[in-house]
């Protein structure tokens, strides 16, 4: 392609990114782990009712999906979810051990015997959620896999206990919880999977309860393991509480206990005397060496035979590198990857990972420890768009409120065969968590905006993990205010620089991203227009008094906004439910109908505050959709939807859309 040539308004450029292209490559691989000298992941399926399919890629580099449709291999502890399989060789094939999503039983599978189909391991319970399972580590020696339980109590969303559990390789357990051995007592709200030793003398896990997240305080668990019984002896706390959190434990081969945690402000990695929890810093740097544990298995290191350790590190980047913890020494892989997903797997000199970069999606890449070269194994997704419709990334930090810091991504509007003259139409994209991170990566979704003439900002606001632990706190008690501010001085920052226009602004996020989206058009006049996906719109019902979350999240407002008993006006006057005499421009609501995080209810009562104001919106519910849309037809429908309403507000006809309708 060479330079534009011809113009148009922005909004209307003609796109080979249509909405099922984009749709169709959502998503990334994960949980990449090695099985003998195969490498194993799971990857998303959008056009099969959204499942996680199980990859095989054998020796010979030839790939295969063993588990077909409708098997779908995904974890939902603490609802997000953890790693759902492990791999061990047994009698020189692989055993397969995977959570099944729609009933959360584990099984076992051969997948070199045509005739086997997966076997049950564990039972179904009836009660509330019932039985899940994460976190996985098979050992044959033991004829077990490790992990961790999630049982349901009562029919509540806290009503739920975690513990760390064997469960029998045979499936002695599959009818009979009776046969499933709990390892440890369960003293702590939230556990990680145990890490057992190389003499198998002893394990390590991660551990904290309400209300602290685990990023804001985990204690790393240790205790011996009796060699007749399997089961462990009383556990102690070695390193963390309250203050520090752990995100990482794990053991060298030689048998050092090694942790990632932020006791200096910033996750680094450690090594931990086991008997007086002395830790020393491995690599004293002002980056993060791990980051926000969403779900259980995360894996940002991962030790090497020889000693050194595979590490991802950097600040609001996650680069792999190679660490000497004998010397410090750093030395980072080579190859245009920029971003590597938490999911390190290593056997021998071998480092397997999940990459990506702001012009190519995540793959499956393997770097050879021994030689330094990198190579790409397999990717779930291929290039199917010219680069020249791409848009070209760059890192950004703007000046908020008080002159502190805010990071952001732009993605300026590009197209080689349309151009427009003047500022461009940008949205601003809020990511979740809100104690989460956007990754500068390539992404169909921003591609499909960008090469219409529509900019997006990604904005890592105060409370961003990536920056170290002062960033992150700048959101303590501030949730809805400093993200806010943040999100417009963005805006308001490309505004001054004549990028953006002021008068097409749109703000989008979803889930606590969609919390800020709602917050800034009922507290704002930044923005034309919003789209609002998977909300939390009224923070006493978001609250453990209103139990309308799961139980994980179900005390996370005691940081984010302060005790409910202590400031409730807080908890109204933040909540959009409670001022929809405030909001004043168009919006789209998107919403899962099987939503447990963020529910419709919520949805509702936002809309019924709204209505009869007259202002245009229009709420789209999907069915079978939870936390995160998955199917192809959804995401289709969003994105279209999401581009008509800007469309409608911006002032341009796109092509090949749908009309939005919108009610008043």
């Amino acid at each position: 392609m060479t330079a534009t040539t011809g113009r148009a308004e922005y909004g209307t450029w003609a796109s080979p990114i249509d909405a099922a292209t984009a749709a169709a490559h959502d998503g990334s691989p994960e949980y990449v782990g090695v099985v003998g000298d195969e490498v194993w992941w799971t990857a998303p399926r959008p056009a099969e009712a959204g499942r996680r399919a199980l990859i095989r890629r054998r020796a010979d580099g030839t790939e295969e999906c063993p588990l077909p449709a409708p098997w779908n291999v995904r974890s939902r502890v603490i609802e997000y979810g953890g790693t759902p399989w492990a791999g061990a060789l047994l009698d020189g094939s692989p055993l397969i051990v995977f959570v099944h999503y729609p009933d959360q039983r584990l099984y076992a599978f051969r997948p070199d015997d045509p005739a086997a189909e997966p076997r049950p391991l564990t039972p179904v319970s009836a009660v509330g959620g019932g039985l899940r399972w994460a976190d996985l580590t098979i050992h044959p020696a033991r004829g077990q896999v490790w992990g961790v339980l999630e049982e349901f109590t009562g029919q509540g969303p806290s009503d739920v206990r975690r513990v760390p559990a064997a469960v029998p390789l045979d499936g002695s357990a599959a009818d009979d919880r009776g046969a499933v051995r709990e390892l440890a007592d369960a003293t702590h709200r939230f556990v990680t999977g145990p890490r057992l030793s190389p003499d198998g003398r002893r394990a390590a896990w991660l551990a904290w309860d309400h209300p602290l997240m685990p990023w804001d305080g985990t204690e790393l668990r240790l205790a011996e393991v009796d060699p007749d019984s399997g089961l462990f002896g009383a556990a102690r706390t070695v390193i963390g509480g309250p203050g520090e959190s752990v995100a990482q434990v794990d053991w060298a081969v030689d048998g050092t206990l090694l942790a990632a945690t932020d006791r200096t402000g910033w996750w680094n990695p450690h090594r931990v005397d086991p008997a007086t929890g002395e830790a020393v810093n491995l690599c004293p740097r002002e980056e993060e060496f791990a980051g926000a544990l969403w779900k259980l298995g995360h894996r940002w290191f991962a030790p090497l035979d020889d000693g050194r350790i595979a590490v991802l590190h950097g600040v609001g980047a996650a680069r792999l590198g190679l660490l000497d913890p004998a010397t410090g020494q750093l030395a980072d892989a080579s190859g245009p990857w920029t971003e590597w997903n938490p999911a390190l797997a290593v056997t021998g000199s071998r480092v397997i990972g999940i990459a990506a970069s702001a012009r190519t999606s995540y793959e499956i890449v393997e770097l050879d420890a021994a030689t330094g070269r990198t190579r790409v194994l397999g990717s779930a997704h291929h290039d199917t768009v010219d680069p020249a419709y791409l848009p070209e990334a760059v890192a950004r930090t703007f000046t908020g409120p008080g002159g502190r810091e805010v990071h952001a991504h732009l993605y300026p509007p590009r197209n080689p065969e349309a151009g427009a003259d003047g500022p461009a139409p940008y949205v601003v994209w809020v990511h979740g968590g809100p104690t989460g991170r956007a990754a500068m990566v390539l992404d169909l979704e921003i591609a499909y905006f960008t090469s219409r003439g529509i900019g997006v900002a990604e904005v890592n606001y105060g409370g961003s993990s990536g920056y170290g632990r002062s960033y992150r706190d700048r959101l303590r008690e501030q949730w809805g205010v400093v993200d806010v501010e943040d999100c417009a001085a963005v805006a308001e920052g490309l505004v001054a620089e004549g990028a953006a226009d002021p008068a097409r602004l749109a703000v989008r996020g979803g889930s606590a991203g969609g919390w800020t989206s709602a917050a800034a058009l009922t507290s704002t006049g930044t923005y034309a227009c919003g789209t609002v996906i998977y909300p939390i719109l009224d923070l006493i019902g978001w609250s453990r008094k209103g139990g309308e979350t799961h139980d994980f999240e179900s005390q996370y407002l005691e940081s984010l906004v302060g005790p409910l008993d202590k400031v409730p006006e807080r908890y109204r006057d933040r909540s959009p439910v409670n001022h929809g005499d405030r909001i004043a421009v168009p919006f789209l609501l998107l919403q899962g109908l099987d939503d447990v995080i963020c529910p419709p209810a919520q949805c509702e009562r936002f809309l019924a505050a709204v209505a009869g104001r007259g202002i245009p919106h229009a709420y789209l519910t999907f069915a079978g959709e939870s936390h995160g849309f998955r199917r192809l037809d959804t995401m289709v429908t969003c994105l279209e939807s999401e581009l008509a309403l800007y469309g409608r507000v911006f002032g341009f006809t796109p092509t090949g859309v749908p009309e939005l309708e919108l009610t008043t």
